[in-house]
């Protein structure tokens, strides 16, 4: 990446923050007349998705997203700190997701730091900009989180590589114009199941692919699986050697899980409110008396607070190295079972409130908020499955920060 711009004054980052606030109380809708996801992986509908499309685009236009990626590939080229800024505003003000998550948390950390000039070049704008939408293909059937067991086959003919197999779970599958694609170049039985695989950044509407869309628990299509055959894709679309592609995975899984901060800006998963739940709490009622009055549910309450300060502490904590020198990586790692954990059980403890509009979902007359509060509680489990379901972040917090020997 480039070199980090000199950092602002204390004056020049409170008149941007004004200005910030200024935009984004002018421009968050906050309610465009439907049902907006609470994350990138619950995109169902055209509506949606034009919506979210346009909302980053008008972000990034503005100049409140991108900031401190290089402004020679599109950024603004600007201190992070104006970035942390912003996002802390859109948060304030509630604004829509950013969608291109696969693009802007993903890849594009990616190809800044490992990737040929000609693709940061290339892609770097567009996927800012959501004009190109990014999904990834890592995930198989039958293969749950063992990534190094996949079974879809590159094969190299002249300038392009022909794909055969299939990718599960994949976010925007039917939507988006290009995949970060894990695949498997050569299959010797003496090699390590690691050694050959190859990643790719792949096209998604060309002959060849085919997406079916899933329909989630909650009733939404926010995942696909998607298929390959014979499809053909440039050879230039390999990042990085033929066979070593799994440090290129593990590399970007640094960014899905955490271990590395997005530096692109906004978010991609609404953050559960503690206070909203609060306030459930207060005008739900249990023998005529505010629920928040027991004393049990206002102690498990504080609970939850406490635990989602410490989390936005230790992400804090995590920027400044002198305060990880024991475990540097280790507050890294925790995050993302700690956090989607965390807002799972959140979720889960907000629906007792509820009374006798428990039974009620999304769209029945009944229901509390429209169903928002069990829609969140269902849409929390996908978290804590992608990116590694949560048995395999303990096993990499324990192999890789406690130094625990490897498990069978």
């Amino acid at each position: 990446m480039s070199h980090i711009a000199p950092a602002p004054s204390g004056q020049e980052l409170a008149d941007f923050e004004a200005q910030c606030n200024g935009w984004f109380a002018a421009n968050v809708t906050a309610d465009p007349g439907f049902m907006l996801p609470l994350t990138f992986m619950e995109v169902s509908t055209d509506q949606q998705f034009d919506f979210l499309r346009d909302w980053q685009r008008k972000v990034y236009e503005a100049g409140y997203f991108g900031m401190s990626w290089p402004a020679e590939y599109g950024g603004r080229g600007m201190h992070p700190e104006y970035q942390r800024i912003a996002t802390r505003i859109m948060k304030q003000h509630d604004a829509p997701i950013m969608i291109n998550a696969i693009g802007n948390g993903w890849t594009g950390p990616l190809l800044l730091d490992l990737g040929r000039e000609e693709d940061k070049r290339r892609f770097i704008k567009p996927m800012l900009s959501a004009e190109e939408i990014w999904c990834q293909g890592f995930s198989e059937p039958e293969h749950g989180s063992d990534l190094g067991s996949a079974h879809t086959k590159a094969v190299r003919r002249g300038d392009h590589y022909v794909i055969n197999g299939s990718k599960i779970w994949t976010s925007l599958g039917d939507r988006a114009d290009y995949m970060i694609l894990l695949a498997r170049t050569s299959n010797d039985p003496g090699q390590s199941k690691y050694a050959g695989l190859s990643f790719f950044l792949a096209p998604m509407k060309i002959p060849g692919v085919e997406t079916r869309r899933l329909k989630k628990l909650t009733g939404e299509y926010g995942f696909t699986q998607c298929f390959f055959t014979d499809a053909r894709i440039p050879a230039s679309g390999l990042m990085g050697e033929e066979g070593h592609g799994w440090s290129m995975a593990m590399k970007t899984l640094e960014y899905e899980r955490g271990a590395k901060v997005n530096p692109a800006g906004g978010y991609f998963v609404k953050e559960m409110d503690v206070l909203a739940i609060v306030d459930l709490a207060r005008k739900a009622r249990r023998g005529g008396k505010p629920l928040l009055d027991d004393p049990v549910i206002r102690d498990r309450l504080a609970g939850f607070m406490i635990d989602i300060q410490a989390l936005n502490l230790n992400n804090q904590r995590r920027r400044m190295a002198p305060l990880n020198q024991d475990r540097p990586m280790g507050l890294a790692l925790m995050n993302k079972l700690a956090r989607t954990e965390l807002v799972r059980e959140l979720t889960e403890f907000s629906l007792q409130f509820l009374g006798t509009r428990a039974g009620y979902y999304v769209g029945d007359p009944g229901a509390q908020d429209d169903g928002y509060w069990h829609r969140a509680y269902l849409n929390s489990f996908s978290a804590t499955i992608g990116g590694g379901t949560s048995e395999i972040q303990r096993n990499i917090i324990g192999e890789h920060v406690l130094g625990l020997p490897k498990t069978r």
